[in-house]
């Protein structure tokens, strides 16, 4: 099979690889496509790897055992190898799982734990049957486009008529957006980059702020009648990016923390009452929702996905990635002409 590496500084090739094995319950899954996600900061600084990317969506190649899919079957590849067994596995929180596995040691294969590739291998419980009405473009959405959002959302219980600030819009920022129009909230998102406050306005942002141009806290204490936001989602992970999304709020508000990032830093939530939880992925108990979600607002998952590319042309889709003019990009490991 073909697959991507990093070969160093602003470097990749695609290469050939023995096709992955599988055992027990892992099934072997043709990937059609593979959103990037932050892989272009490694190809930016040249850290070398032939292990990319962690989102997909494809078709059941084969199966190592009777189970609940079969060959044929269209998925989501959820992220991770989770143990499928500790109290947040079974709970249906597995990205907190801390007994991950080694899936190319249980099935004794060189390969497919990448997703820049044209095949990977996961266990059966973490393949999404994707409904029969869902493209598999729409349905890749499910996870780190929707995923993150959608997770913070839940566990907030952000309701309509609330107001949620959304600190950066790169494009968990601009899935988060599309998460709280759904919900019938109203989104003000704020970044610095002019591509994507227009993104946001189109996916249902009530208003944008723009940082170079704007003081925020004042603009949101403005937008919300002096009061602040219900909820604020942080998905930037920079220090200060955290603080004025928690500074955003008002009294007794909620914050997600989605963005990775170094210490988190933030004055004393208590006088405030403030709810401040770190939010990484969502709970898979939670699939039908998922799916809901992602056939309600097909046309806005449209317009999140602005980008795609043949796997031949990775390198190009990072750079455009770094150009921060984009949202959603789309990697296709099987067709060789794609265009932008």
């Amino acid at each position: 099979m073909r697959q991507v590496i990093i070969t160093g500084p602003d470097r990749s090739a695609v290469v050939e690889r023995p096709e992955p094995r599988i055992r027990d319950a892992f099934v072997k899954v043709k990937i059609e496509v593979a959103p990037l996600c932050t892989e272009y900061r490694s190809f930016a600084r040249g850290e070398v790897s032939d292990c990319l990317g962690h989102e997909a969506a494809g078709v059941v190649a084969e199966v190592a055992r009777k189970g609940p899919l079969a060959p044929g079957d269209r998925v989501v590849v959820m992220p991770q190898y989770p143990c499928g067994r500790c109290r947040c596995c079974r709970e249906g929180d597995y990205i907190y799982c801390e007994q991950v596995i080694d899936p190319l040691a249980a099935c004794a294969s060189e390969t497919g734990m990448a997703t820049y590739a044209q095949y990977c291998i996961k266990e059966d419980w973490l393949l999404l049957p994707v409904p029969d009405e869902v493209s598999l473009d729409r349905a890749a959405m499910a996870c780190c486009g929707l995923g993150p959002a959608f997770g913070a959302m839940q566990r907030l219980g952000v309701g309509a008529g609330e107001v949620v600030v959304v600190v950066g819009l790169w494009p968990v920022g601009l899935g988060a957006v599309i998460n709280g129009v759904w919900r019938g909230a109203k989104v003000i998102g704020v970044d610095r980059q002019t591509y994507r406050l227009g993104l946001a306005r189109e996916l249902g942002a009530q208003a944008v702020i723009d940082t170079d141009h704007e003081e925020t806290l004042a603009r949101v204490r403005e937008l919300t009648g002096g009061a602040g936001a219900d909820v604020a989602l942080d998905c930037t992970g920079v220090p200060a990016a955290q603080a004025m999304a928690v500074a955003s709020t008002r009294r007794r508000g909620r914050v997600g923390m989605i963005g990775w990032g170094g210490r988190v830093e933030l004055d004393n939530p208590v006088p405030s009452g403030r709810l401040v939880a770190g939010c990484w992925h969502w709970n898979l108990h939670d699939a039908d929702r998922m799916f809901r979600l992602i056939r309600d607002c097909g046309p806005l998952l449209d317009r999140l996905i602005t980008h795609r590319f043949p796997m031949s042309r990775v390198s190009d889709a990072w750079r455009l990635q770094a150009s921060g003019d984009c949202g959603k990009v789309l990697l296709y490991p099987w067709k060789e002409e794609q265009a932008p």
